[in-house]
């Protein structure tokens, strides 16, 4: 493997170890042909940024939050080293309203912001003077920043105090902060904001923990990050400590379930560390953010933001603090150089939450979780293009978002978990923790990846390397045939249970009142077809599943509710639509809800209700289920 390191910046990826491979697949993705080092040439897949010529090293922010106009306010400091002859700093932007760039010094400096891209934005193009190495863009964010949503006090648990969260993952930080938006590109950052006196901020960086009469915050972040783990929230906040390096921000009514339901936090930090190495983040702090947030959680350095429906009340769902954890490594440690590579950061997190899981409650549980992700697997893949189940994705005139399938998760776990089976438990750890150790706070394309697999485990002993069938799982479409088996005796009793029920057995016999979450799924899983009416209802009479706090459970049991047209169950599906804006809960429901045209029209009754509660992310999702116009 060779790779370039050019002013710190460092993208690994194979010389001639994959001549073929790496030409296909890096010639669209860079739009010109690769040079045989780490940084691309010309223009990036999703991103303006030419970090080839100057490339940002450090970030200051001065923002103020403006709640009355939703605006951020303020500056950008980019620091940024270049090469000699380059002219141009060239960052994305997208939807902000540019109003100064100037020099070092103060002095003015001429910029361009480019033509609207819908999908990558305008981009800014800064000249350079010869002695220019850092440039200040005096900027506001505007509506089209949609990585920032605000909350009315309404749509917050407390109901009193406005709220701000950002989600820049996976090219959305361009829209409140002008950067070089790519994964291959790493910055530390430090900022200082401004908010209302009443409200508490954080980010993904040192944090306060409690409240100051100024309401003038200062962050910094000294280990360089991509530019999607900038993150930031504002809201009514308090602070509860798990341990000695991890704690809880969350609305006052909200902490104490929260500090309850995240007390194995630490446990979970000193168990990855046995893994693969010493946590390198100082702190490991988690808010619990309004539920609208789209996503389960985001993984942003020092401080994981996580969604309120994971707060079931028994500790069942805490995969998910484990998963956001093991972020620490992979993906905010080893990055992937692309979107292309997502299975990079994904499947090896997932990979990583499953041994965390395993450590702390037992194989029996963590293989629970495998066996119901790989049956979700292929349920997912059946709606993906064959294209899109290969691990090696192909974005090209794409939004990110699209790779945010089961595939770079559960398909990169597997992957991960086959070669564990090949090459043993001890030389895959050893492998891991030194592939973590090696690429600390680098980018890594998919191909450096797997020349790097290839020198240090697998041209070591062939015949086991000709058994993991690396070529179907990374470039191939579906779950190759040497997938693992993942046995759970568990859930095969489950498995019995609703099987007997089909054949019509009384749910009387059915004990299941020590049932996990895992369990329940499982169990709803099991009915692939639609139930008849008078099923459904034994099953909610019994059970008293529409009435289900539990938000995973809850989920499965509307869809199933959905499929079987079990009306008596809508006022809840009503409910839980409205509620929350968790997209992995939003697109199966209203995907289902739209197969038949009474329920096309229910699910654009509640969309019409819903929308204006959802982060954007969710919007663009269901927008396009719904062919929802603007108009609407």
């Amino acid at each position: 493997m060779s790779s370039l390191k050019f002013d710190g910046l460092h993208v690994d990826v194979p010389g001639f170890a994959f001549p073929f491979l790496f030409f296909l697949f890096a010639l669209p993705l860079f739009g010109a042909e690769p040079n045989s080092g780490g940084l691309p040439q010309g223009r990036l897949l999703h991103s303006h940024a030419r970090p080839d010529q100057a490339v940002v090293k450090h970030l200051s922010l001065d923002l103020v939050v403006d709640f009355e106009s939703k605006k951020l306010t303020g500056s950008a400091t980019l620091k940024f080293e270049r090469k000699d002859d380059a002219k141009e700093l060239r960052l994305d932007s997208h939807g902000l309203e540019i109003r100064k760039v100037s020099d070092q010094s103060g002095a003015e400096l001429a910029f361009k912001v480019g033509e609207k891209n819908q999908l990558l934005g305008e981009g800014l193009t800064v000249t350079l003077g010869e002695a220019t190495t850092a440039v200040r863009v005096e900027y506001a964010t505007t509506d089209a920043a949609e990585a920032v949503q605000w909350l009315t006090p309404k749509q917050t648990s407390g109901g009193k105090q406005p709220f701000l969260f950002t989600q820049s993952q996976a090219i959305l930080a361009r829209t409140w902060v002008p950067c070089q938006d790519t994964p291959a590109v790493r910055i530390t950052y430090d900022a200082k904001i401004k908010v209302p006196s009443r409200l508490l901020a954080v980010m993904s960086a040192t944090n306060p923990q409690s409240r100051n009469e100024s309401g003038v915050y200062e962050f910094e972040m000294k280990q360089p990050i991509p530019a999607y783990l900038l993150a930031l929230a504002v809201g009514d906040l308090k602070f509860k400590s798990l341990g000695d390096r991890s704690g809880v921000y969350a609305e006052p009514d909200v902490l104490p379930k929260a500090t309850w339901e995240f007390a194995d936090t630490e446990r979970m930090i000193e168990a990855a560390e046995k893994l693969y190495g010493p946590y390198r983040w100082e702190r490991y702090d988690l808010v619990v953010l309004p539920p609208s947030f789209p996503f389960g959680g985001m993984e942003n350095p020092r401080l994981t933001f996580a969604t309120p429906t994971i707060l079931a009340g028994d500790r069942s769902l805490v995969a998910l603090v484990a998963h956001e954890l093991a972020h620490s490594w992979s993906g905010n440690l080893v990055t992937n150089a692309t979107w292309n590579d997502f299975w990079l950061n994904e499947g090896f997190t997932v990979y990583f939450e499953q041994r965390i899981m395993e450590a702390i409650y037992g194989r029996n549980y963590s293989e629970m979780l495998a066996k119901l992700n790989l049956a979700s697997l292929r349920e997912e893949m059946e709606d993906l293009s064959p294209r899109d189940t290969w691990l090696k994705l192909d974005l090209r005139d794409r939004n990110p978002d699209d790779g945010m399938t089961g595939v770079a998760y559960d398909k990169g776990y597997f992957f991960l978990r086959r070669l564990e089976e090949v090459f043993g438990r001890e030389a895959w750890d050893a492998f891991l923790k030194s592939y973590f150790d090696r690429f600390s706070f680098k980018s890594m394309t998919t191909e450096g990846f797997i020349a790097h697999l290839k020198k240090e485990l697998l041209d070591k002993d062939s015949e086991k390397s000709a058994s993991v069938n690396l070529d179907a799982w990374v470039f191939g479409p579906g779950v190759p045939e040497s997938c693992p088996t993942v046995d759970s005796d568990e859930l095969l009793k489950v498995t019995g249970h609703a099987k007997a029920f089909l054949e019509g057995t009384s749910l009387s016999v059915v004990d299941a009142k020590d049932w996990s979450t895992h369990h329940w799924l499982h169990f709803l899983r099991s009915f692939e077809k639609p139930l008849p009416v008078t099923r459904m209802k034994q099953l909610d009479g019994q059970f008293g599943l529409s009435k289900q706090g539990n938000s995973e459970i809850l989920h499965d049991w509307l869809l199933l509710s959905v499929r079987s047209q079990y009306e008596p169950a809508y006022p809840a599906l009503e409910r839980f639509l409205t509620e929350q804006g968790r997209r992995k809960f939003l697109e199966p429901l209203y995907r289902a809800l739209i197969k038949t045209e009474s329920g096309r029209e229910l699910a654009r009754k509640i969309y019409r209700k819903a929308r204006p509660t959802y982060h954007p992310i969710s919007q663009a999702t269901v927008d396009g289920l719904l062919e929802w116009k603007a108009s609407e």
